[in-house]
């Protein structure tokens, strides 16, 4: 369709980590290792979630939220690059360009909801511990939860709609391994100004609000833990906290990162190595983290496997 002697685009072409073709095969099987090895982790913690009744509190609520949401956030984007790089079809449609940047980004401000939902259960079991029941029940957590999950696709809704007003005419060659939103929108031939102010104002509301509320409760948390008298106390103390710390540290240190700073040649590189860290490694290791990490979860993993292995005797 031509208006104006501009032709329209119909599909985007994801460079992704190049072409060469020596590399596409072991990219291909290492990649589908992370895939099934990141799918595998989260399920797993999700069943024992699910049913083993020490786990059924609110942290470990959120806990199955958060591997859940992991689960979807790699299908979003593994299985259309493990497909790319088996068969070398590395086009993609507009409309399933967008699709995937919904999603993407949906779940990318659900889970920092859920990150600042899961500080706040340990601020309150940590520093006021005399609230925690009142202000953390199964109601309240089912309600901040929901809100997360709600408040993130309601949000991203708004920016993909104004994205799918633009209009495409250029270049269709996006420098990333799956459709974000900056590259897509610097190929847009249509004013992007609205779409930034907008993308901008929903980042500082779901992604950097959130942020603050996590330090914020870390850095009242660490405060009581030094202030508690012994050492096995303030151990004990810090051991419930250390594996959100970490996953929290990991998420925003290359969230920070990626979006930023700007973008030239070297940097672009480097942003897309880091785009992996935290849409492909953070899935996966999320269950190691919190499965090393956690008592309760490596007791409940356990008496899972001894039930597994009593039930095929």
């Amino acid at each position: 369709m031509r208006w104006e002697n501009q032709t329209f685009l119909t599909e985007f072409i994801l460079l992704g980590f190049g072409t060469l073709p020596e590399l596409q095969i072991l990219l291909f099987l290492l990649f589908l290792v992370i895939y099934i090895a990141t799918m595998a982790g989260n399920i797993l913690i999700m069943a024992l979630v699910v049913t083993n009744q020490h786990l059924h509190t609110p942290m470990y609520f959120f806990l199955g939220n958060l591997s859940c949401l992991e689960t979807c956030y790699t299908s979003t984007i593994l299985p259309r690059m493990l497909a790319s790089l088996l068969t070398g079809d590395r086009t993609i449609s507009v409309s399933g360009c967008i699709t995937q940047l919904y999603f993407f980004g949906s779940l990318a401000a659900t889970e920092c909801l859920l990150l600042s939902v899961i500080s706040y259960d340990r601020y309150l079991a940590i520093v006021k511990p005399l609230y925690y029941a009142a202000r953390m029940s199964s109601r309240s957590s089912l309600q901040l939860a929901g809100g997360s999950w709600v408040g993130g696709f309601l949000a991203n809704s708004i920016t993909t709609l104004s994205i799918s007003q633009l209009t495409f005419c250029g270049p269709n060659a996006i420098d990333h391994f799956f459709c974000d939103l900056i590259p897509l929108v610097k190929l847009s031939c249509s004013d992007p100004q609205l779409i930034e102010i907008l993308t901008f104002m929903l980042c500082l509301i779901f992604s950097l609000v959130p942020f603050l509320l996590t330090v914020t409760s870390y850095i009242s948390i660490i405060a009581t833990i030094l202030r508690i008298p012994s050492t096995m106390g303030r151990q004990k103390a810090f051991s419930t906290c250390s594996s959100h710390l970490i996953v929290v540290s990991i998420y925003y240190g290359t969230l920070i990162i990626t979006y930023m700073f700007p973008t030239d040649n070297i940097l672009g590189d480097f942003k897309k190595v880091l785009s992996v860290v935290y849409t492909v490694l953070t899935p996966l290791v999320n269950p190691l983290i919190y499965t090393l990490r956690n008592k309760e979860v490596k007791r409940a993993l356990r008496k899972a496997c001894r039930k597994c292995i009593l039930g095929q005797l």
